[in-house]
């Protein structure tokens, strides 16, 4: 059986990561993995190739991009590219594992555009952009500056979820939880 792609897009402190974590690490009957996605800067701390990311150099990531490698990718800072490689989601699509992507809305629609109906896109939004302030202030990880500018990008996102298939409020983590659960079952059954 074929795999189907889910992708998680969200502003950041929204608690997507802690909700993916979740599905993968409480939910094994979903056959859920990770995907991998590719990049061109140096490896941080413990980061190991093909566990944390794919390395390559900015001019191997451009020959990939020249070959339609990617999914989709992008350009975060000069020479700094991220992106997903068709080929590992493939191989494991034709496995039959189920592919989790946790990505930004750019890169959510390109996906759902390359693998259609095989593909779900799930939103995840903050109860209010008050709400997610507080949230990003009490980690106590950004400057007050970069709270903002994480609020500017929140507020585009948040724009772009119309066009998501379903639309997940976390007022309430575990709710929030138990909803998509429900989606992504669904979605797979």
């Amino acid at each position: 059986m074929q795999g189907k792609l889910i992708i998680f897009c969200a502003p950041s402190g929204t608690g997507k990561t802690t909700i993916t974590h979740w599905l993968t690490e409480r939910h094994p009957e979903l056959r859920l993995l990770t995907s991998i996605s590719a990049t061109s800067r140096e490896p941080r701390g413990d980061e190991k190739e093909g566990v944390h990311y794919f390395f390559k150099t900015p001019e191997e990531f451009r020959g990939l991009i020249a070959e339609d490698a990617f999914i989709e990718y992008n350009e975060v800072y000069h020479d700094t590219f991220y992106g997903t490689l068709r080929s590992q989601v493939d191989a494991h699509l034709a496995e039959g594992t189920n592919m989790l992507f946790d990505v930004d809305v750019e890169g959510g629609e390109r996906i759902r555009e390359a693998y259609g109906s095989q593909a779900l896109s799930v939103f995840i939004m903050p109860p209010s952009i008050d709400a997610l302030r507080q949230r990003l202030m009490n980690r106590k990880t950004d400057s007050p500056e970069k709270i903002e500018e994480r609020i500017a990008r929140a507020r585009y996102e948040i724009s772009e979820a119309p066009k998501f298939d379903h639309r997940v409020v976390n007022d309430d983590l575990d709710v929030c939880k138990q909803e998509i659960l429900n989606i992504v079952k669904d979605f797979l059954s």
